[in-house]
């Protein structure tokens, strides 16, 4: 046995007790610091992740049931949602809008600044949701809203390209806000 210090009658076998970790020996500091470690990264990760997440928010079946423009069916989607630009000539103004999105908040239970949320349509004008009438306009969530935003225009994409019928596609943007958010 190899002695600790030269003149010592204790050798590594009399030290302090070495715990084993899959082949690997701590010893009882080490695994004492290992843990406090680990317990620091663990409290330390909702802080760097930005601090509080943004809130899922589902759309409210009895809030926002989401309500379908007339003008747009399925014979008119080439005049109407299908057409570059069509959806300006339809999109109501931001301060009818921002509105809205002050009484969404309250009636959703929702807290923090409206620029943390954009007053979407349920059905998006993209397919042929009705502009103006408050059971199809709710608060979304940033960056939940952006990432829909573009799920919007493919669903138009693909309607426009005819892999998908106007109805199913409204059913299904339906689905997402109301499951997903």
């Amino acid at each position: 046995m190899r002695r600790l210090c030269a003149g010592c009658e204790r050798t590594l076998a009399d030290a302090a007790p070495v715990r084993t970790v899959d082949r690997v020996r701590l010893s009882l500091l080490e695994l004492v610091l290992l843990a406090l470690a680990a317990a620091a990264a663990v409290a330390a990760l909702p802080r760097c992740s930005g601090g509080s997440a943004s809130p899922v928010v589902r759309a409210s079946w009895s809030l926002t049931p989401g309500v379908l423009n007339p003008a747009v069916t399925q014979a008119t989607i080439r005049t109407t949602i299908c057409r570059p630009g069509w959806t300006r000539t339809v999109r109501p103004p931001v301060d009818y809008t921002n509105g809205l999105k002050q009484q969404g908040l309250r009636q959703y239970g929702l807290r923090g600044p409206p620029s943390d949320y954009q007053e979407d349509h349920l059905i998006s004008l993209e397919l042929g949701g009705d502009p103006n009438d408050a059971r199809n306009l709710w608060p979304e969530p940033y960056p939940r809203a952006s990432a829909v935003d573009q799920i919007e225009n493919e669903l138009n994409h693909r309607v426009c390209t005819g892999s998908l019928t106007l109805a199913q596609a409204q059913r299904e943007e339906s689905a997402l806000k109301h499951r997903d958010g």
